[in-house]
């Protein structure tokens, strides 16, 4: 009974002197309440399994141990009504992410992880409706939804520097309109801003085509008129016939035969038909 009384005794030393630290946890150690070091303390440059975890000791009833978690942590924010920049309500849930960095001021200022989320909730809250109260609702669909995100992000990071926490990510779970009158009137809005797009990019269309068909007729023109120029006389015969043809209907197989035209023999209309014409052909 004796050894065994002695065996009990050098255990609860050593539990008392050694503790075990493992990777996902930092160890902030109290000396008679006060921060005294640090173990496994996070450092973004280490490698996995090349860290401060292990076996630490410490001195018995002097000192005590405050688990502060190493991960990545979030919380979620109250939802929030926020009015954009074209004065639509939208209701907002967002959530972050944050790494304690240094558990010291961590300790100080708000004494645990948890109470770290609740001082950060109102902050994004914050950040959330100025930063969105400078923009439309449309941005939110837009790639600049990103650089939103950044910008509340950056601002969060500088409250939370102050609690001894890092700001890893923030993001937007959904912004939507409320139900009711105020849903269907930005939905209108919506649809008429599409259809003016709509209308303009038409009408710019319609204007390169114009000026891409003036410029080939001009072209045109100009060919016709470098190669007719050449043989006047063969172009005066082209174009009589052209005439002919639109005039008798000879492009129509329905219409042949239907055109009815009284001219005198010798009209000039019809020289073309007289031996040799004025051609020559």
């Amino acid at each position: 009974m004796l050894w065994g009384g002695l065996l009990v005794v050098l255990i609860a030393i050593a539990a008392s002197v050694f503790i075990v630290v493992p990777e996902t946890k930092q160890a902030l150690i109290l000396r008679f309440g006060s921060p005294s070091r640090i173990a496994n303390g996070y450092d973004p440059r280490e490698e996995f399994g090349r860290t401060g975890a292990g076996i630490v000791t410490r001195l018995p009833f002097a000192e005590s141990v405050v688990w502060v978690d190493k991960r990545v942590l979030d919380f979620d924010m109250e939802r929030q009504a926020v009015l954009s920049t074209d004065q639509l309500r939208l209701e907002v849930d967002a959530f972050a992410r944050f790494r304690i960095i240094d558990p010291v001021r961590m300790f100080v200022s708000a004494g645990s992880e948890r109470r770290v989320a609740e001082q950060l909730k109102p902050i994004l809250g914050s950040a959330l409706r100025n930063e969105l109260g400078k923009r439309q609702f449309a941005d939110l669909l837009s790639p600049e939804r990103g650089e939103l995100m950044e910008h509340i992000r950056v601002a969060l990071e500088r409250v939370a520097r102050q609690y001894g926490a890092e700001i890893v990510d923030v993001r937007i779970k959904r912004a939507d309109l409320p139900d009711g009158t105020p849903l269907q009137s930005a939905f209108e809005r919506m649809k008429t801003a599409r259809q003016q797009e709509a209308r303009s990019i038409e009408a710019e269309g319609r204007r390169e085509a114009q000026i891409i068909m003036g410029q080939a007729d001009a072209n045109a023109a100009k060919v016709y008129a470098g190669s007719f120029g050449k043989d006047p006389a063969f172009y005066d015969f082209y174009r009589a016939m052209q005439s002919y043809r639109y005039t008798f209907g000879t492009d129509d197989p329905t219409a042949r035969g239907e055109s009815q035209i009284i001219l005198s023999p010798d009209n000039d209309y019809l020289r073309q038909f007289k031996a040799g014409g004025s051609a020559g052909h």
